[in-house]
């Protein structure tokens, strides 16, 4: 079983990706729990004051250190955490390897931001790590939690049908996929390579391997100049 916490002030915005398709399967076989806390249930005051202006000025509201700090340490006297993530885009790119080994992992935090982040003390007390999906900025951090989810989920053991399929995805020997084709065999014209349709196994994986050369060559070839390196 592998827990994923997921602290946020906007709880109803990581409702919907859970309860669906592979991940609400995930949970209904009892490979995975995902727990939704809302950060105001953890407000300073009556008022449910969650965030405030930056000390030294400027636009933008604050997450205060103390409703996270609560709510973390709530979790955290219930049961040990391997990882308390949080979502930022100034953290590390999120890449397979990470999602691979990430997903190793039994008990994680995954701590939203919004606004202009959280207090700095929160990142020097309690995270482990950092983690970006990308460079650009998002109004808060659930849809990147929802994003991270999923790309562990997907490779604990039991969660898909056939588990070698989480191991031909793209960029888990950094190369891109393959192209795949399904029924019918010839479209308005359009027809599917003969080597898929021979039945010759060993063919059509040498030839699926030299496509997802090709094909990572052509649209991502720093992925290649990466496994030189």
């Amino acid at each position: 079983m592998t827990r994923f916490d997921i602290i946020t002030c906007q709880p109803h915005l990581l409702t919907g990706p859970f309860d669906h398709s592979i991940l609400k399967r995930a949970q209904d076989k009892g490979l995975v729990e995902v727990h939704l806390h809302d950060l105001r249930k953890y407000a300073i005051n009556k008022h449910g004051q969650i965030d405030d202006y930056a000390f030294g000025g400027g636009a933008g509201m604050v997450l205060m250190v103390e409703p996270i700090a609560k709510c973390i340490r709530e979790l955290q006297a219930q049961r040990t955490y391997d990882a308390v993530i949080y979502m930022t885009p100034d953290g590390q790119t999120l890449n397979q390897p990470m999602a691979n080994r990430l997903s190793l992992l039994k008990n994680i935090i995954i701590l939203c931001g919004h606004y202009k982040g959280v207090d700095q003390r929160v990142r020097d007390m309690f995270v482990t790590h950092e983690i970006s999906i990308g460079d650009y900025v998002l109004s808060g951090g659930e849809l990147a939690a929802a994003v991270l989810a999923d790309s562990l989920i997907r490779l604990i053991p039991g969660v898909l049908n056939d588990e070698s399929s989480a191991l031909s995805d793209s960029f888990q020997d950094n190369l891109l996929a393959p192209p795949v084709y399904s029924r019918p065999a010839d479209f308005e014209g359009h027809t599917v390579p003969d080597i898929l349709l021979s039945g010759n196994t060993p063919k059509v994986e040498e030839w699926r391997f030299e496509q997802a050369v090709q094909r990572t060559h052509q649209l991502r070839p720093d992925l290649l100049r990466d496994e030189k390196n």
